[in-house]
């Protein structure tokens, strides 16, 4: 009996400390994470990359480690402290051939959790299929559906005739001058012989694709007017605040005009000058608020200009010196361009796609490939750090496959519908193996 009683023990010990077979099936979150790219995209968007302090080393991690999962090789440059810059690369059979570099960017604007109905850097996915984060479209989507793309094609024993280079650049969002700029200005960068690269794009709100050959400059124009102080019941002739508000007026019916062109359809938003106020500073402060008695000797405005392509920019100096801010009613300006306007020969930062850039007859048929239509090729109203290749001369297509889909970067409530993710890694799948196999492009 009591041997009888230590056998039942033993075995109501063993079911306490055995799990259930329940219990041996249900995987763990962290398991589950990495079983399919959309958990892999929701992890890279839970790591918080917004200005002002980047995570870039969390980012960098993460990338690297799925990178070497799938076999490529990768490195991770500095080219300026604390702003790491990872490459990877899957060799080509042919490396005498000019490579294929996709390129995106680490980090992301600032984001307002009280704004958003999910917190925004969680990536909640919602039961009808839409996953919420910063940087869901910009541009965290195309830096991970390079790697599914790559993963899905080397899961097919493909092998690429080019050598394809990924690059995940930090500081896009704040210029690009401690990332990208400094990247394509390297000896490394020189060392990758790119011949052709992709880069950031939109969302298209309609069935096709949308793709961008160009983007517009940015200039930061600083005005400043100056005049005699007095009382504010006197008039005098060219006052500060008039001399400004005279400025700004001339300026506001130039952006009228080039508004018109759009408005009547004669161009695209991103094809005309977009001119806009952005700041005001002006006045002598009170501990209440401003002086209300008395006109400042000095007003300013900032405004943010953005200059296409198919612009003189030697015109748009000219018009601000003798028309926007002449030195003779007593005014001075300062322009900050915020990145090149001309390539290496003098050339506007244009991507030829027509039949005369065999790159982009390629790139056609790789999205004619899997049943994608492009539509008409744009300038970007933005700018992206595609300007740093196109300076080279390389000729960089912005290309982010996102079909109906409301254009959301930067908006409060970003996200991106899973099927148009997993879309999207289709269509890079067919860039990726049509681009590296294309042996011909000495045009």
């Amino acid at each position: 009996m009591a041997k009888l009683q230590s056998s039942l023990l033993f075995l109501f010990l063993l079911l306490l400390l055995t799990p259930t077979q329940q219990q041996q099936k249900q995987p763990q979150p962290h398991e589950a994470e990495h079983d399919d790219p959309i958990s892999r995209f929701q992890n890279y968007l839970r790591i918080n990359t917004a200005h002002p302090t980047p995570d870039y080393a969390s980012a960098v991690s993460y990338l690297r480690s799925q990178a070497q999962s799938i076999g490529l090789e990768a490195q991770t440059l500095e080219f300026s402290p604390n702003k790491p810059l990872l490459l990877l690369t899957w060799r080509g059979s042919d490396p005498s051939l000019p490579s294929i570099l996709f390129n995106s960017h680490l980090d992301s604007v600032p984001a307002e959790p009280s704004k958003w109905a999910h917190p925004p850097f969680s990536a909640v996915r919602t039961p009808d299929g839409n996953i919420f984060a910063r940087g869901a479209q910009d541009d965290k989507c195309v830096g991970m559906q390079y790697l599914e793309a790559i993963r899905g094609l080397r899961a097919k024993n493909v092998r690429p005739i080019r050598t394809v280079h990924v690059s995940y650049v930090p500081d896009e969002e704040i210029g690009g001058f401690e990332g990208a700029a400094k990247f394509a200005a390297s000896e490394e960068f020189r060392g990758l012989n790119v011949g052709f690269a992709l880069d950031e794009g939109q969302a298209s709100p309609g069935e096709e694709f949308r793709v961008f050959y160009a983007d517009r400059s940015p200039w930061h124009v600083v005005i400043t007017a100056r005049g005699t102080p007095g009382h504010g019941s006197r008039l005098y002739d060219n006052s500060a605040m008039e001399n400004l508000m005279r400025s700004v007026e001339i300026m506001s019916r130039f952006r009228e005009s080039q508004f018109d062109v759009v408005k009547a359809g004669r161009a695209a938003n991103s094809e005309v000058v977009s001119v806009n106020p952005v700041y005001l500073k002006a006045g002598i402060p009170s501990p209440t608020g401003f002086v209300m008695n008395m006109q400042p000797s000095e007003a300013e405005a900032g405004f943010d200009i953005r200059l296409p392509p198919t612009v003189d920019p030697d015109l748009v100096r000219k018009r601000i010196a003798e028309e926007w801010a002449p030195a003779w009613r007593n005014m001075t300006y300062k322009i900050h361009e915020k990145g090149p306007l001309r390539d290496y020969l003098g050339r506007p930062l244009m991507t030829l796609t027509d039949d005369s850039n065999p790159w982009w007859s390629v790139f056609k048929e790789a999205i004619a490939a899997v049943g994608g239509k492009l539509a008409k090729p744009e300038i970007l109203p933005s700018t992206t750090d595609a300007r740093y290749l196109r300076q080279l001369g390389i000729p960089v297509i912005g290309f982010s496959p996102m079909t109906n889909t409301p254009i959301l970067l930067h908006d409060h409530n970003e996200f991106l519908k899973d099927t148009v993710y997993l879309k999207g890694i289709e269509v890079y799948e067919s860039i990726i193996s049509t681009l590296s196999s294309f042996q011909d492009a000495s045009h």
